[in-house]
């Protein structure tokens, strides 16, 4: 055999040449080239051939003749032939492609416009010459999406119960494919997304947003998803996938996407599909007279575009009950907003009709209103809702709430709220009947037997035995309604306060039948009482003791300066003092006034104010007087005895805080030396008008530990008048500082017989209305 001396049978295998598997590669690339290549030129003549037809239908010509026409037009607009067949199917067409080719053809060069047409078109022509989804998938991939960058495309078939069945995919790897064959309902995915909204979703980043979807390893960037359906029914939806990130794109490249979708929809409408769908409704009717509650079987209604535009009612079942009163011959037959329009408010039944029939996810409401119009008035129902959608048909079922049905609802929720438990026990039968809420109310299960009225002590604190005795001989011996309180002790050990009210019931020959009454928790109530009632008498207690502070604040505010005093007359310097306190006993304040001779032949005059009210005030104000008076006693100057004050204000009280003013009146040379700590300056009336003295600096007494205080003198004149008083004299809430001053001026400068006179016209004339107390000093000069 001459095979066995052939030299290559001699070379050990590991030696055998393999085959040019790179040639082969790019081989067959070329090949796979070409093939698509030849399959776009096919299908560009599609186009033209379509073109071709067009022309021969407009013009009335031949075909070579519009093939000639063609390619004249073609020449004379500088345009392909491919592109001039686009643009004459788009003027023919006025379909949703033609729209979109218009959009670009508005804000875009017509370059573009042609482009955007071309690929549209040539989509469209794939997506009808496919024999199932997976061309269709390839075709919308290669003819129009690669263009935008896209680089997978799933197509998914929305099922009955709204899950979605994996029917194409293009760019995505086989085992891919196979994970996500089917995704059930309640699954939440981009694609889910677009079908519940029935609009076109667009997710920047997919791995930023975190849902799930088919190739999310190889296409993690920006998702475009939009539902896929005619009629206003979504049979499916076309997933759209970009390897990188990217924002949402200009409303244009959108509606590309949607009119995509819209070709994928035709995928669905197979043939045997529409050999099948008018079986459905029958069956949609069958099963509507099998329903024990009112149905309708609802037909949608599609507009000249092909657009739900509303629902047609086909049959309604025999307990049909039209919520406006009509009979079902009136009803059956009109389209649904016809007999229902105010249906279509947003929100209301027709939006609900409107999802299922899209989605196909069946919708379930145990309340929602229904609004009919009788003689063009609303009429509202409430009923519970569920809406189905069979086939090309939709199933609405409601139930009617009737009125007794809404109050016993009402009645329950009442007895809930208010923790009450109705009881009727009949006293000829001893059958004993309890609302669910008294079984809770007595922390016993629905299981349980009741207890009888006569028993109701058992279960009761026995403090309370008095009373349910006293109660339950009124209800069944004496015959009368009656009520008592008790305390309730649970088998859990709890104790709540119940109030039980009862009444028998008699028939007409007056034969006591049964006792029904009620069970109420009152422990909240209870409660609140006992501590309303702690509250009240701490409350009282700390009234009392602030009324005894307070009273003792003004006795001893009374004992150190009364109301008023017979005039003092030193040297030639005749002086006045009034005190007005507080109207109400726990505003008394800290206000003071002193008037004295000093053993240096000067006289000391001063006003004072301590911040705050009642014994704290009063008491401040009692050290800082005498602290004064005593200081005084060294023939130091007003500023230094401020200053001195200040220390004891600061370190010698209890946080005690006051505004002064401090003078001295030398009577040999008629000059008068003051300081002032905060307090409102002086007034001098002199010849007939009133002034306020310079503001000379000085802080508070006790704000801070250390403090100086400007001094100043003024040469008195005979007739003078100097009026020094505290801030209850002016003040106002509803006026500034300012123009109360003013006015005080205005009243000071009115003449008086004499000096006591004078102040007691301040007083009967002061606006204030903060019922502070007050004093003031009158000094006039002889």
């Amino acid at each position: 055999m001459h095979h066995l001396h052939d030299p290559a049978a001699a070379v050990p295998p590991e030696r055998i040449e393999p085959p040019n598997l790179g040639r082969l590669a790019a081989t067959v690339d070329r090949l796979h080239s070409q093939i698509l290549e030849a399959q776009r030129a096919a299908e560009g003549r599609a186009l033209v051939e379509v073109a071709k037809g067009v022309l021969v239908e407009r013009l009335q010509c031949s075909l070579s003749a519009a093939a000639r026409q063609l390619a004249t037009l073609a020449d004379q607009a500088g345009v392909t032939q491919l592109e001039l067949a686009a643009d004459i199917i788009n003027q023919a067409a006025h379909d949703r492609i033609s729209e979109t080719a218009r959009d670009f053809l508005s804000s875009a060069r017509a370059d573009e416009s042609a482009e955007v047409a071309v690929r549209l078109r040539t989509a469209e022509n794939g997506v009808l010459t496919a024999t199932d989804a997976q061309a269709v998938a390839q075709s919308l991939l290669e003819q129009a999406l690669s263009a935008l960058g896209a680089t997978t495309v799933a197509i998914w078939e929305a099922g009955p119960d709204a899950s979605l069945t994996l029917a194409g995919y293009a760019g995505l790897a086989d085992e891919e494919a196979r994970r996500w064959r089917y995704v059930p309902p309640g699954v939440a995915t981009p694609a889910r997304r677009a079908l519940l909204a029935r609009g076109t979703v667009w997710l920047d980043d997919l791995t930023a947003v975190g849902l799930p979807s088919i190739g999310q390893r190889q296409t993690s960037g920006a998702r475009a998803t939009a539902p896929a359906g005619t009629g206003g029914r979504i049979l499916g939806v076309l997933e759209i996938g970009w390897p990188h990130a990217m924002p949402r794109p200009d409303p244009r490249v959108i509606k590309q996407i949607e009119v995509l979708a819209d070709l994928c929809a035709h995928t669905f409408e197979t043939a045997d599909q529409a050999a099948h769908e008018p079986q459905v409704l029958p069956e949609l009717i069958d099963l509507a007279d099998a329903l024990p509650d009112a149905a309708l079987v609802l037909r949608p209604q599609l507009g000249t575009e092909g657009r739900l535009t509303d629902f047609r009612i086909v049959h309604a079942n025999p307990r049909f009950l039209d919520p406006a009163g009509r009979p079902r011959g009136e009803v059956v037959g009109s389209l649904f907003l016809e007999a229902y329009p105010l249906a279509a408010e947003e929100g209301a039944l027709l939006a609900r009709i409107e999802h299922v029939h899209a989605t196909g996810e069946t919708f379930r409401a145990e309340k929602m209103a229904i609004t009919a119009l009788v003689d063009q008035i609303p009429l509202h129902t409430v009923a519970g809702i569920a809406i189905i959608r069979l086939g090309d048909g939709v199933l609405l079922i409601w139930r009617l709430q009737d009125q007794d049905a809404q109050l016993a609802n009402l009645l329950q929720h009442a007895q809930r709220l208010g923790r009450i438990g109705g009881f009727e026990e009949n006293l000829l039968t001893g059958e004993i009947v309890w609302s669910a809420q008294l079984h809770d109310l007595y922390g016993m299960s629905a299981d349980e037997p009741p207890i009888p009225l006569e028993r109701l002590a058992t279960h009761a604190h026995p403090d309370d035995a008095v009373a349910i005795g006293r109660f339950v001989r009124a209800v069944l011996h004496h015959r009368r309604p009656a009520s008592t309180a008790y305390r309730l002790q649970r088998s859990d050990g709890t104790v709540r306060h119940i109030r039980v009210v009862a009444e028998p019931v008699f028939d007409d020959s007056g034969l006591l039948l049964a006792i029904r009454g009620a069970y109420q928790d009152i422990s909240s109530q209870h409660w609140t009482e006992v501590a309303l009632a702690a509250t009240r008498d701490q409350l009282a207690h700390t009234e009392q003791q602030a009324a005894e502070r307070n009273r003792l604040a003004l006795q001893l505010q009374q004992a150190i300066m009364p109301p008023s005093r017979e005039p003092l007359e030193a040297f030639d310097l005749q002086i006045a003092v009034r005190y007005r306190p507080a109207e109400k006993e726990h505003l008394v304040g800290g206000d003071w006034y002193d008037a004295v001779v000093l053993p240096t032949k000067q006289i000391l005059l001063s006003v004072g104010d301590v911040a705050g009210h009642g014994i704290e005030a009063a008491t401040g104000m009692v050290v800082l007087r005498n602290a004064l008076r005593g200081l005084a006693a060294t023939g130091a100057g007003p500023g230094q005895l401020l200053t001195w004050l200040n220390l004891v204000a600061h370190h010698l009280t209890a946080n005690v805080t006051a505004t002064a003013i401090c003078a001295l009146f030398d009577p040999r040379t008629r000059v008068l030396r003051y300081a002032r700590a905060g307090h409102l300056p002086p007034i001098l009336v002199r010849d007939g008008q009133a002034r306020e003295l310079d503001m000379t600096k000085g802080l508070l007494l006790g704000a801070v530990a250390e403090a100086d205080y400007e001094e100043t003198h003024l040469q008195l004149a005979s007739d003078d008048i100097l009026l020094m008083y505290t801030d209850g004299l002016i003040e106002r809430r509803d006026v500034n500082l300012h123009e109360s001053q003013q006015r005080l001026l205005d009243v000071a400068r009115q003449p008086a017989a004499t000096l006591e006179q004078r102040l007691d016209h301040l007083l009967t004339h002061s606006n204030s209305d903060t019922d502070d107390d007050t004093c003031i000093i009158g000094a006039r000069l002889q």
